[in-house]
């Protein structure tokens, strides 16, 4: 079974987050060597920081391809608030944007990928976040079709044969913020307990958004709940840069899902 890495808030684009990313690039295939085939790298949104400037695409999708080249077959992605827009203000022209970048197919939300006996689902946190109404800030919503497509999807025969389930969307859905929250991760909550209690066990959910790298584990009965922090460390203003609750991590962690133990999860450190 294959180790999993998580990424998260790239910001390709902002400052010299391309430069920094393409460390972690060269980082992982140091770290990885002849075994890169052993991993499933996921990216839980913000890949970019301005959807208007579409080179930045091109730069993440150029860092995607050299891991490809270096043996990791699977980079699973999902899109965050930046690569809908603005940060705080999404359009929907850039959904077809990023997929297009990312994938060879219109396949929409939820993602299912099954790779040797785990089962991958990415859910799209802004799914229900571009409408005139609600698309400013830096919340996310999953919305109804979508919640209802994930707990379809979990109940599938093939989902229930594997090992493990993972879970992976961009906004945190546990500490909600103002402006800065999911709204429906209740919701969310209620579908992935329901499907607890039906004897499939979702393993991990892996999220991104709020730059901190906490680990929430055992939230929701959910063994390992990571914050993948900001990969590329992505400066907060400086107006709250030096509030202590409200510092940049970044938790570029390998998780080993066939392992039970959380501890047996590592935090790498790349240049």
């Amino acid at each position: 079974m294959k180790k999993i890495i998580h990424l998260s808030d790239l910001h390709v684009g902002f400052e010299d987050m391309g430069k920094k990313f393409f460390d972690i690039v060269e980082s992982l295939k140091a770290f990885a060597g002849t075994n890169a085939r052993e991993y499933v790298i996921v990216i839980t949104g913000d890949l970019v920081d301005n959807a208007n400037y579409q080179d930045s695409y091109e730069v993440v999708k150029a860092g995607i391809e050299s891991l490809k080249l270096a043996g990791f077959e699977e980079v699973l992605v999902v899109p965050g608030n930046h690569d809908y827009g603005t940060g705080n203000k999404g359009n929907k022209k850039f959904v077809k944007i990023f997929r297009s970048h990312y994938f060879h197919d219109e396949e929409n939300y939820p993602r299912k990928n099954i790779i040797e006996d785990v089962a991958f689902i990415g859910l799209d946190s802004m799914a229900e976040e571009l409408h005139w109404y609600d698309k400013l800030w830096a919340e996310g919503e999953l919305g109804k079709n979508q919640l209802l497509k994930l707990r379809d999807i979990l109940e599938e025969e093939d989902v229930r044969a594997c090992k493990k389930r993972v879970v992976y969307l961009h906004h945190h859905p546990f500490d909600a913020r103002p402006v800065h929250q999911l709204k429906d991760s209740k919701k969310l909550k209620k579908v992935l307990i329901a499907t607890i209690a039906k004897g499939i066990s979702v393993d991990a959910i892996l999220y991104g958004h709020n730059h901190e790298g906490k680990a929430n584990n055992g939230k929701w009965g959910i063994k390992r709940c990571y914050d993948g922090g900001s990969s590329t460390m992505k400066p907060r203003p400086k107006a709250v840069s030096r509030v202590p609750w409200y510092q940049v991590h970044s938790s570029i962690r390998v998780i080993d899902i066939e392992n039970n133990d959380v501890s047996s999860d590592q935090e790498i450190r790349v240049a």
